[in-house]
């Protein structure tokens, strides 16, 4: 499934149904006067956040979304029936803003969260409605009332535990597959990962869920590399694993630099927690990691940790020093589903990715 995080789309609710203009006709019942029913009101479309989406790619291919118009009134009182609904599904995280698109109207934070988007319009009144006594016959009815139609930028920010940053090819997708069962791409060369990924870990009876964004450079956030089109993804974390090669020459400029970019695109996001690993470590001699390490330390005035997301070193340690900043709001799997997991294939365990 391909990653989809923004789409511009059109919603329009139902319009209400004509009321009726009709009279009684019964046989021996003299001047029946007027019966005609009122019309339907229009469906309302809603939006509905649901936990099993994690992309907008549905909206590439359908943009524009109507609801049912209500029927029109009926003689013998008979109003029309009501237009149905339209309800739209999004991901939990997904923030729907106006056609210009900078005015927030919702932020769909809730799963099972319903926004009402465009009320759909009132049906028009039957001539019944109108007889009084000095117009006893009215020939006049309303028109049902048109619903409302507006675009609408959806624009997804994913919800996510820890955010992987760092510069492109510091091994971001490498320990996302090495610690979960996500599968990203992999390769040697820059700009690997072109859309974020999920990957959700357990350790020690907890679950972090990862999102790796794709490698920031210098400039992202003027939009230089994929610029900052991904940044928004890693705001609501609750902490970052800034991930940096250690087989480059100087690492604490490399960790200057994505700090930098991150207090250019969004200042609060200095404030959030922030682990740091040293990656790639088992390529280098022990003296160059201590080095390395030392200054990393030095200029963070934080405990860095030596991983190796190839080898599987050390990544239980800065997995767990991560769970000092993750909320605690699930558990490890019950019986019943680690039964279950144990009849696949694969069998589940806490630590079966180290």
């Amino acid at each position: 499934m391909k990653f989809l995080d923004q789409a511009k789309i059109y919603v329009k609710s139902g319009d209400g149904g004509r009321g009726c203009v009709a009279f009684r006709r019964e046989k021996y019942i003299e001047f029946g006067g007027p019966n005609g029913g009122d019309g339907g009101k229009g469906g309302s479309v809603f939006f509905e956040a649901v936990e099993n989406l994690n992309t907008l790619i549905d909206f590439r291919y359908q943009q524009h979304f109507k609801a049912p118009r209500g029927q029109h009134g009926m003689g013998s009182e008979m109003s029309g029936a009501k237009g149905e609904d339209l309800i739209i599904k999004v991901p939990v995280g997904t923030q729907i803003l106006s056609e210009d698109g900078q005015t927030l109207l919702k932020d769909m934070m809730t799963p099972g969260e319903r926004f009402l988007i465009a009320k759909g319009g009132d049906g028009g009144r039957g001539n019944m409605r109108f007889k009084t006594s000095t117009n006893q016959a009215p020939r006049y009815a309303e028109p049902g009332w048109p619903g409302e139609e507006l675009w609408v930028w959806l624009k997804l920010k994913i919800i996510a535990d820890v955010g992987l940053i760092g510069f492109p090819n510091a091994g971001k997708s490498t320990f996302l597959s090495a610690v979960t069962r996500a599968r990203p791409k992999i390769a040697d060369y820059p700009f690997t990962t072109l859309h974020p990924n999920l990957g959700v870990m357990w350790i020690d009876n907890r679950e972090i869920v990862f999102a790796d964004i794709p490698g920031l450079i210098e400039g992202a956030h003027d939009g230089l590399g994929l610029g900052d089109r991904f940044l928004k993804h890693v705001e609501r974390c609750s902490a970052f694993l800034h991930i940096i090669d250690g087989t480059q020459e100087d690492v604490v400029a490399a960790y200057r630099t994505i700090r930098n970019e991150l207090k250019l695109y969004k200042e609060s996001l200095l404030e959030l927690p922030e682990v740091i690993a040293l990656n790639k470590v088992d390529s280098l001699e022990q003296k160059e990691v201590e080095k390395k390490l030392k200054a990393l330390e030095k200029e963070s005035s934080k405990k860095v940790f030596a991983i190796s997301a190839v080898a599987h070193q050390g990544l239980e340690d800065a997995a767990r020093e991560l769970l000092k900043y993750v909320k605690i709001k699930n558990t490890a799997p019950t019986n019943e589903e680690q039964d279950a997991v144990l009849k696949s294939e694969k069998p589940w365990s806490p630590f079966d990715s180290f």
